[in-house]
């Protein structure tokens, strides 16, 4: 069953045309990862399919709910009713390069705070969830701790756990490593790795090759805001079709 589905999506910045009709539809329990040069148009789809930038025309779905369509022979994307928008927003969770976590808060209420206001949970059981979640990423100690008082991968463990607790269809990790030492993105990685051998459905955008091809079901490469090709890792990382794919992946080591 799609979780999300989008149709020939169109996004510009003043001249500079980001998306050019992309179109590409993610099913439950399914990983994509979506791979290509700095500047491709990869962000800006994630930040266009949760919200955080609206396309200029085309169709965005989650499941039964329509975020944006265009109506025939109208040039400009119509949005649903805040209402509807706001049950779309509690399908997903997002985390972001920088974690963005809230420094006054500790571990423990960044996790629970939208439970319990958004979510209308009772504290005790968003604290109880939230105390899973924490043991799930390897961080039960940490509860209590100030985001400051964490490292880099400790507090993108914490972001993770955080967008788990609303308990979205569909979990989007933008370059989730990228901010991060070398040697603490294993960590990060591990617990991607976890949540895809538990079937979450999830959609990463990542200059990780290695890790897109072990942990994905389906890979897209994106160049000049547009899809060249998309298909099983095996084939896209491991036999890619186009040559442009090839150009790419041939700056990176594959193990």
């Amino acid at each position: 069953m799609s979780v999300l589905s989008a149709q020939n999506l169109k996004k510009s910045f003043g001249a500079n045309e980001v998306l050019k009709d992309i179109s590409f539809e993610i099913n439950e329990g399914e990983v994509l990862s979506i791979i290509g040069p700095s500047g491709s148009g990869k962000s800006t789809l994630l930040r266009c399919v949760t919200l955080l930038e609206r396309v200029d025309s085309g169709r965005i779905a989650y499941g039964d709910l329509l975020m944006a369509d265009t109506p025939a022979g109208q040039a400009r994307a119509v949005y649903s009713e805040a209402a509807v928008l706001q049950q779309i927003r509690r399908r997903f969770g997002l985390v972001f390069q920088n974690f963005n976590l809230f420094p006054h808060f500790t571990v423990m209420r960044n996790l629970t705070e939208a439970p319990v206001r958004v979510g209308k949970k009772d504290r005790r059981t968003a604290e109880e969830e939230a105390r899973a979640l924490l043991q799930k990423v390897g961080l039960a100690e940490r509860a209590d701790a100030y985001p400051c008082e964490l490292s880099g991968g400790q507090q993108q463990r914490v972001a993770i756990a955080r967008a788990l607790a609303m308990q979205p269809d569909v979990l989007f990790f933008d370059e989730p490593t990228s901010a991060l030492d070398p040697e603490l993105t294993g960590d990060i990685l591990k617990v991607i790795r976890d949540l895809a051998e538990e079937h979450m459905t999830m959609v990463i955008v990542t200059h990780e090759m290695a890790f897109a091809r072990d942990v994905s079901d389906r890979v897209i490469f994106m160049d000049g805001g547009v899809i060249v090709e998309q298909g099983e890792p095996a084939q896209v990382i491991g036999n890619p079709r186009s040559e442009r794919t090839r150009a790419f992946l041939s700056r990176f080591h594959q193990n």
